[in-house]
């Protein structure tokens, strides 16, 4: 068992070295209005970029490109980045660094825009940490800020509460009229992606426009739920600080387990990231006899009847191999729920010394791993030592268990 779980950790961490780079069939347009396609490291970037990796071909040596000479960039079926010079506010959004003024302090900047929606009208977005702005124009080449902006309003004798300039909600229902948007469904909007992604779109259709929507690949599988069995190898050996009498090695042990893992895929970093809880049964029996001396019939039995519920909360990163394979790699903290465990000390005669309730602690857990199709997967999960004598001031305990868990994923 431990040398196949070295030799599948040993294969699945030298293809890291490969899995991350991925280019991808795109297009630039230069300062002379050249479009030159090209492949486009796709970094699916959480921020707007300023610059990117590029090869002419397959083979070329990678190239890197920033704002200054480049207009427009994208990857076909994927995104579209424009470069502009746009007004935009970096007012915090942070409660704990609001102003109190509900104006918008407008800057020029030149920046790398996503294209969200393309149309009659365009949604534009940018991210640069906790700062995220929606852009818009209409069949002319300005592009406004949709303004939105947090601020304090105080209240005599009160304190401070956040107030909302929703300007945005104004220039919409002035500059995007169309008869089926009524009003209502304006003062409803919200200044996020996904409530402006439909407006857009509903204006966009009410004007016959053909549209190109850069996040329908965004909505797709960012939910996974497998169905996950499993091969454990435990071990676990307790001892007492004021007897050693009763100090004992069970030793390994292989039992079968099952776990549910619902799976939530981060729509950022090329669904790179995610996270995930796992409820899992896991079953550890066995028992140890041992010869002493201050016990009558000479011999003692330790008898150990330990199931729980495990709850793993993982994070996972996933490295892309091809279209069809990835390997991946997480981290879990474990709550674990025990069922009617326990530990006993039987004598020769059958009758009962002494009997321990059992009572796990949290611990951490490692994998790794490889999905196919984004159906089948295989993972190697390491769990760190767990407490289950967490209760009794004088015995200690080290519950150890290394799994191979299979898993298909039903949607």
């Amino acid at each position: 068992m431990k040398k196949a779980t070295l030799l599948f950790f040993t294969i699945i961490i030298s293809g890291l070295s490969f899995a991350q780079i991925n280019f991808e069939t795109g297009y630039y347009i230069d300062n002379s209005d050249t479009k030159i396609e090209c492949l486009i490291k796709n970094m699916d970037w959480r921020d707007n970029p300023t610059q990117f990796e590029y090869k002419l071909t397959k083979n070329d040596k990678p190239q890197i490109l920033n704002i200054k000479s480049v207009k427009e960039f994208g990857l076909y079926n994927t995104s579209n980045y424009i470069r502009q010079t746009v007004k935009i506010d970096r007012s915090p959004d942070d409660i704990n660094n609001l102003s109190k003024d509900k104006n918008p302090i407008l800057k020029d900047e030149e920046l790398f825009l996503k294209v969200l929606i393309n149309g009659k009208a365009n949604l534009y977005y940018f991210k640069d940490s906790n700062i995220i702005r929606y852009f818009y124009n209409k069949e002319n080449p300005n592009i406004e800020q949709l303004v939105y902006k947090k601020c304090l309003f105080s209240v005599y004798l009160k304190s401070d509460f956040v107030k909302r300039n929703n300007q945005f909600k104004q220039q919409l229902w002035t500059n995007l009229k169309c008869p089926t948007i009524k009003l209502s469904r304006i003062k409803n909007l919200n200044y996020t992606k996904k409530s402006l992604i439909k407006f857009f779109i509903a204006y966009n259709t009410c004007n016959n426009s053909k549209i190109i929507n850069y996040e329908i690949k965004q909505n797709k599988d960012l939910f996974n739920l497998t169905l996950r069995p499993r091969i454990n190898n435990a071990s676990l050996s307790i001892n007492n600080s004021n007897t050693n009498s009763r100090n004992t090695d069970f030793g390994n042990n292989s039992s079968f387990g099952f776990g549910i893992e619902m799976e939530y895929i981060f729509p950022f970093n090329k669904n790179k990231w995610s996270v995930s809880i796992e409820p899992t049964y896991q079953n550890y029996k066995t028992e140890k006899t041992t010869n002493v001396s201050n016990v009558s019939g000479g011999q003692l039995t330790a008898i150990v009847d330990y199931s729980s519920f495990e709850f793993p909360i993982s994070v996972r990163h996933y490295f892309f191999l091809n279209k069809n394979s990835k390997i991946f790699a997480n981290f879990s903290y474990i709550f674990d729920t025990t069922t009617d465990s326990s530990i006993t000390f039987n004598r020769v005669d059958g009758s009962n010394l002494q009997t321990l309730e059992v009572e796990s602690r949290t611990n951490l857990a490692f994998g790794i791993g490889y999905k196919f199709v984004d159906k089948y997967s295989l993972e190697v999960r390491y769990l760190t030592n767990r407490d289950i004598l967490g209760k009794y001031g004088f015995w200690n305990s080290d519950f150890k268990n290394v799994s191979v868990i299979f898993g298909y994923s039903v949607f």
